[in-house]
């Protein structure tokens, strides 16, 4: 029988993979005060709560030591992502679009008694008007698959990487993420530990760049 501190340091460690990685967030995101929960190693990761429902909204910026080519090339190598994106238990690829779009499903690991979640993703790859500027859009296609019973349905995710080419090898990424996970996980469970898998989640996507960078 897990005691409720046990129940709670498990979720920190598993909480919060869909991601990465997702429409244009002027009408879905409120225009209120970000607020610092952790700064470490270069990473600083962000909330607020919205003006509607009860669920804070998640903001990363870092910088990444990679082209915008590899960060890309990342993001689609779906079948990886179970080495970087926190609690990801399964990742697959289930069509490409074009060479700018993709769309997959990935499946999210969470602690007992806590039903493990799934997840459709388009994730799109947006060119601005300006050189060294782009976007990576992923948002959720909760009813692309039949749902499985033994799985809870995120029924809504969106996310926005937008990038800045600062030069040949580094990148700056302010990342926007906004969730509803479904099911019957307590708001106050969900807030608490909102900043941990981001933050573990881009500290893997750095390891990952850095490998595949030395091959």
């Amino acid at each position: 029988m897990y005691s409720v501190t046990g129940t709670i340091g498990m979720f920190k460690k598993a909480l919060f993979t869909i991601i990465i990685l997702i429409a244009p967030l002027s009408a879905a995101f409120s225009q209120g005060k970000w607020e610092l929960k952790r700064n470490e190693n270069g990473i600083q990761v962000f909330t607020r709560t919205p003006l509607t429902g009860n669920l804070k909204e998640l903001r990363v910026i870092c910088e990444l030591t990679t082209t915008k080519a590899q960060l890309i090339k990342t993001l689609q190598d779906i079948k990886h992502y179970d080495d970087w994106v926190y609690s990801t238990r399964k990742a697959t690829l289930l069509k490409t679009v074009s060479p700018q779009q993709i769309i997959f499903y990935s499946v999210s690991h969470l602690p007992w008694p806590i039903k493990d979640r799934d997840l459709i993703v388009q994730l799109t790859v947006i060119p601005d008007s300006t050189a060294n500027r782009f976007e990576i859009q992923a948002k959720s296609l909760p009813d692309y698959l039949p749902k499985n019973p033994d799985l809870i349905r995120v029924p809504y995710s969106l996310a926005v990487w937008r990038v800045i080419v600062v030069d040949d090898h580094t990148l700056k990424v302010d990342y926007t993420f906004s969730v509803n996970p479904g099911g019957s996980i307590p708001a106050w469970l969900v807030n608490a530990t909102l900043a941990v898998g981001p933050y573990n989640s881009f500290m893997g996507l750095r390891n990952e760049l850095k490998k595949i960078a030395s091959e």
